[in-house]
Order: C-alpha cells, then structure tokens, then sequence
C-alpha cells in the first residue's frame, strides 16, 4: 500500500511546532510496518538544502504566480525515505518563518504557495509528476494541505482516498473569496456546502468537508472540537462528519528524545535518577539561576500565547515565587507575553530566567534539568512536550484538555497511593486553578522519596510511534477496501 503524506514542515529540516516532529516520525513508522511511504515538501531553503540526492523529475510553469516549478525527488536525511520537494524559488524561497513575513503578518501570497502543495499532490495521485509510483491514500496534515481533497476531487476519474489530519484547529488557512481567480476551484465550491466561510475561503474547511476521513491527534480533542467552545466555527462540519472523524493519538521519537541523549550534561535512567541532579544545576548554571537543589525548577518550552496558557501562568507566578520556586521559559510569541516574562526575569534575576526563541539543543536541556513542566494551555490538540517530558523524568503540570488530559495522570491521593500518578492537572482555566496546582506540586517536590516515585512511572510511560503507526495503517486499510470497491488499483 503507498501513502503519500504531504505537509509543509518536517524536522530538523524546518520547524515551526510539534506538525514538524509528526512529520518526521509517522513516515518511518508507518514504513517499518511495511507500507511504501513518501513525503512531498514545499521547497522552503531549509528542505532544499537537506535533502539527500534531490534529483530533479518534471519542470513546468508558470503555476500559481511561480514563473518556473521543478519537481524534485529525494531522500529524507534522518530516515532516508523517499521525498517530493516543490522547488519553487518565487513562492518559497524565503528566510525566516515559513508562513510569516518580516513584518510578522502572514505572507500575502500563503494562498498561491499552499494551494501549490495541494496541487502537486493531486497530480502525484494522478501519475503525472511521477509516472513511476502513485499513492494509494493522500494524508494531508493541517491547513496547509487542505486543499489536497478539493484538487483530488475535482478529477473524476481518481479514486485515490484521502485522510486529513488537523494538528490544531485554531489555524484555519482564511483567504478573501476572490482569491479563487488563482486557485481554480469550480463555483459550486465556493459555498457553505464546501469551502466558504462567513464569506472567505478556508482551507482547512476544504479538507473537512472532502477528505475521506478526518483526523486529529488525541482522541479528546476528536470530542472537544465538535462543540462551540473548542471548534473554531467549525464545530458544525465536523458534527456532521462524526462518523468519519477519529482521534490517534501523537507518539515520540524515543530516539531523538531521550534522558541519555547527548545533548544534555550528564545521562540518566529511571532506574538511576543521579543524573538528573547535575542537568539541573546545569541548566541553572547555563540560565544564571541560584544554584539549589532544593527548591523545584518549573520549566517552559513553548509559544509564548494565550492559547497555551501564558498570561494565566504570568498571573499565578507570584504565586510560584512565594513557594521559593525557580522558572526557566523558552520561547516566542506574543509581544506583551514575551515582554512580561522578561520584565519578570530582570525583577527576579536568580528566580526567573528567560529566552526568547527557539534553540533545539537547549529545549533538551530545559526537558532534562526541569523538575516540572508546565503547559496550562486553554487548548491543546496533542501537546508534545508532555510527552518529551515524561520520558526525562519532569513531570508535567497540564491543564485537563485535549492530548493533556489522555496522557498526564494527576497526582491525587488516590492515584500516588496505587503508583499511577504521572504529574499534575488542573481544571479551570484561571490563575487561581494554575497557582492552586503550582503550590501542590512544590509541596510534593519536598516529599523526595514520593517525588522520585512519580519520575520513574512518568519516565516507564509509552508513548512510542508503535501504537499510532498501527491505528493509521488500519485507518488507511478501511480506506483501501473502499478506493477497491471505486476502482482504485492497489499495489
């Protein structure tokens, strides 16, 4: 069975969030199973220049406002699977940010350039780009990929079936309707039934109302995103799609993430927790902290937004500092969030440390030298720093939503007592809920023995690509059966 996954990020070639991770670990997953899995890229200079042996296969143009188009194959560089990449240099060739410009707003040709993505994969279903391999099932991730179903769809004679996964919801790819003159879709589209939206065109609409199935990343959030609250307008379509919707939840790269990786200061194991002491007085070392082992070390690695909880854990952090918590956050986003942060790392220079940014090596060493993370967000599709973090024996502090509330066991009395506990949740969406937990989890840090309980049955936690990879390849063979009943030739 061939699976063409198309997506516009894929770690360590470019990343903007956890898109890119799943990206680079769900292919090879799923190829260990014994599918034939491929990617297609947009040729954005990072993938360009990873790639391994691009070779070029077709070139045609002008498309999409790009004068020229090379279609390229390759191989990925960790996994060594096959990859398409879009060398379009007018549309993607840009430093920076994949979708935003300089100015910080988005890129005002997103339409043309993601539309491209979407079109390529249509035409790979259709043999044309490459006459040599033709997928079976098209699996678009987020809006970047939503019109891969529409362009599909359009050719009568492809049976080719498509699943779209949503990573998160909030980003919906909005355009003006008027910028149809460059997609090309048909006019019967272009309406509430199919990709209109309060009056614009949303890719990620598109994908819903036409892939095959739909898929999101936790089996929570699968539920949340059918009601007003957590649907982003969007609650309707996918209630009435709840038959073909299903949540899988995200795995980890247990290869990349890792408490004896070599990014970190010193190895560890659950068996062996020595280690993790000297990444904390490490990491305090590297962020200009008081050097204690005895107070907790709350750590954050994320987008700086209110989405993920920031403000709230702005208001609540006076709270941390009177328990004579340390925090360490890693990040960007929200001017005033960022600016808040470092004003209070400047006020509370051996207490508070901030850094603004991304720096891959350096969110190993928050996962590793951290003794709690935390991730209050008001949403959260899968969360993958959870995740990371459990592994290394830092227990996360979560609020009771989407992928969070599926992976973090809350350390209420009944669960330490039975050794299920795995870090900390909370319910409201308020400082005082966040600053309740805050206290909770400090005073259970000065239980050692207690604490070191917790660790090691966060760390033995699996969250492995195994299970997901399994759960995809079942979805992808009830597809099959149906592309066979269509007509669709299977490999």
């Amino acid at each position: 069975m061939r699976i063409l996954h198309v997506a516009a990020e894929i770690y360590p070639l470019v990343k903007t969030g956890g898109l890119a991770d799943v990206v680079a670990a769900l292919p090879p997953a799923l190829a260990k199973r014994g599918l034939d899995v491929r990617v297609l890229l947009p040729g954005f200079p990072g993938i360009l220049d990873g790639m391994v042996d691009l070779k070029p296969l077709l070139r045609i143009g002008p498309l999409f406002g790009a004068a020229v188009v090379t279609f390229c194959i390759g191989r990925l560089p960790d996994s060594g699977l096959p990859a398409y990449v879009i060398d379009a240099p007018f549309l993607f060739r840009r430093d920076g940010n994949p979708y935003v410009g300089p100015d910080g707003q988005d890129w005002n040709d997103n339409h043309r350039r993601f539309a491209l993505l979407a079109w390529a994969a249509a035409h790979l279903a259709s043999a044309e780009i490459d006459p040599e391999w033709r997928p079976d099932i098209v699996h678009a991730h987020d809006w970047h990929a939503g019109l891969v179903p529409v362009y599909i769809a359009q050719n009568p004679a492809l049976h080719t079936a498509t699943v779209l996964t949503v990573h998160n919801l909030a980003f919906r790819g909005i355009f003006p309707l008027d910028s149809n003159a460059e997609l090309g879709l048909p006019a019967r589209k272009l309406t509430p039934l199919g990709v209109e939206f309060h009056g614009k065109i949303s890719f990620m609409k598109a994908g819903l109302v036409y892939s095959n199935r739909i898929t999101t990343v936790s089996p929570t959030y699968a539920r949340e995103i059918r009601t007003a609250e957590f649907g982003c307008g969007l609650e309707g379509v996918l209630r009435d799609r709840g038959g073909e919707l299903s949540g899988i939840l995200n795995g980890v790269d247990y290869g990349v993430w890792k408490p004896d990786d070599p990014l970190i200061a010193k190895p560890y194991s659950a068996e062996n927790l020595k280690g993790k002491k000297a990444c904390k007085l490490a990491l305090q070392t590297e962020l200009g902290l008081a050097k204690t082992a005895d107070r907790p070390l709350f750590a954050v690695v994320s987008r700086l937004t209110s989405q993920k909880g920031m403000d709230l854990l702005l208001a609540a952090l006076p709270e941390l500092l009177r328990e004579g918590a340390q925090l360490a956050v890693l990040g960007s986003g929200d001017g005033d969030l960022e600016a808040g942060f470092k004003y209070a790392a400047a006020a509370n220079p051996e207490t508070v440390a901030v850094r603004i940014g991304y720096d891959e090596a350096l969110s190993h060493r928050f996962m590793a030298g951290a003794d709690v993370l935390l991730v209050p967000s008001r949403f959260e599709p899968c969360g993958l720093t959870q995740l990371y973090a459990l592994r290394y024996g830092t227990l996360p502090l979560v609020r009771r939503v989407g992928g969070l509330a599926d992976t973090v066991i809350d350390a209420t009395t009944d669960n330490l007592a039975a050794d299920r506990a795995t870090g900390f949740v909370f319910g409201e969406a308020t400082r005082l809920a966040l600053g309740a937990r805050i206290s909770e989890a400090s005073a259970l840090y000065r239980d050692p023995e207690v604490w070191r309980r917790v660790q090691r049955r966060g760390m033995l936690q699996d969250f492995s690509w195994d299970d997901s990879a399994a759960n995809y390849e079942a979805l992808y063979r009830s597809l099959q059966t149906v592309g066979e009943k269509a007509g669709l030739a299977t490999a």
